[in-house]
C-alpha cells in the first residue's frame, strides 16, 4: 500500500486530490498520469510505483478520480470532463507542464478528455480495456458491459432521502469489481485486499453518495465520438483478449476514429 499524498485545485468550488508520486518530480524526465478504473484508486499502481525500471525512465503520477478513492469533493455532482481538468490543475500544482496519460477502462475515456480540455499539455494517451462512446446501442451490440440496466438496480438501493450511516457495500459488489479489473482467477489475498479497500472508501452516507454519483456519472456518460478526431497526438490503445466489460470489437473499430 502507497502513502497517498493531498493537495487543493480549485474546480467545482474546491477538491481535495488524493494522488502519489513515488518520486520528486524530476523534469528532466518525461511524465505518466496513471488513472483507475472504476470504484479502484491508484492503489491499483503500486506495482508500477516499486518498479525502478519505470521510476529510472519516468515520473509516476497516480490521481484518484471524483468519486473514487480519497479524493474529496465539495460539489456532490460530478462529470468525467471535471475530473480531467482537476487533472491538469493537479499538474499545474505540482508544476507539471506536460505529461503523457494512461487510463484503465473508464480512465480511458478520461485521458482523452483531459487532451481535449488541455492538448497543449497532453503529450499522448494509453487507453487501457476502454470504452469512448456513451451507453449506446451500438456498443453494447458490440459486446460492452451495459451500464444502462446493470447499474439500475445499484443505483436505486443507494439511494436515499434519509442518512445512512451505517451503509456498506456487500461482497457480491466488491467481487463483481475485482473480477473486473484483476479476472475471476484473481488470488485470495489480492482479492481480499482490495474487498477491504472498496468497503473503507465507500461507507457511511458519504461513501453511499459517492459510490451512487460515481455509477450515474458512468451510466449517463457523454459519447467521444464525434470528437475524436480532434486529438492530435499519439495513442496506445491496449486491449485484453479477455476484458469482461469493454469488447475488442468495439476497440477495433474505435481506434480508427483517432486518425
Amino acid at each position: 500500500m502507497v502513502r497517498m499524498q493531498h493537495l487543493p485545485v480549485p474546480h467545482l468550488g474546491g477538491i481535495k486530490v488524493a494522488y502519489h508520486m513515488p518520486h520528486s518530480h524530476d523534469k528532466s524526465k518525461p511524465t505518466l498520469v496513471l488513472i483507475h478504473g472504476f470504484s479502484m484508486s491508484s492503489q491499483v499502481f503500486e506495482g508500477h510505483f516499486k518498479s525502478q525500471t519505470l521510476t529510472s525512465q519516468m515520473n509516476l503520477l497516480g490521481i484518484d478520480i471524483i468519486g473514487h478513492g480519497e479524493t474529496e469533493c465539495v460539489n456532490e455532482t460530478f462529470t468525467y470532463w471535471d475530473t480531467a481538468i482537476m487533472i491538469i490543475q493537479t499538474m499545474d500544482h505540482l508544476e507539471i507542464k506536460k505529461a503523457f496519460v494512461l487510463g484503465t477502462s473508464h480512465g480511458g475515456c478520461i485521458a482523452v478528455r483531459t487532451y481535449l480540455v488541455a492538448p497543449d499539455r497532453i503529450k499522448g494517451i494509453i487507453p487501457i480495456g476502454a470504452l469512448m462512446d456513451s451507453e449506446s446501442d451500438r456498443a453494447h451490440a458490440l459486446g460492452c458491459w451495459n451500464a444502462t440496466t446493470g447499474f439500475v438496480p445499484l443505483i436505486d438501493a443507494w439511494t436515499s432521502l434519509t442518512p445512512t450511516q451505517d451503509f456498506n457495500l456487500d461482497d457480491a459488489y466488491c467481487n463483481f469489481v475485482v473480477d473486473v479489473d484483476f479476472g475471476p482467477d484473481c488470488p485470495v489475498g489480492l482479492r481480499d485486499y482490495w474487498k477491504k479497500a472498496i468497503k473503507e472508501y465507500y461507507h457511511g452516507d458519504a461513501g453511499r453518495r459517492k459510490i451512487r454519483m460515481a455509477a450515474i456519472n458512468l451510466r449517463d456518460r457523454d459519447g467521444l465520438h464525434g470528437r475524436l478526431d480532434y486529438v492530435r497526438c499519439p495513442v496506445l490503445w491496449l486491449h485484453g483478449t479477455k476484458d469482461a466489460v469493454n469488447s475488442v470489437a468495439n476497440a477495433e473499430e474505435e481506434i480508427k476514429m483517432f486518425t
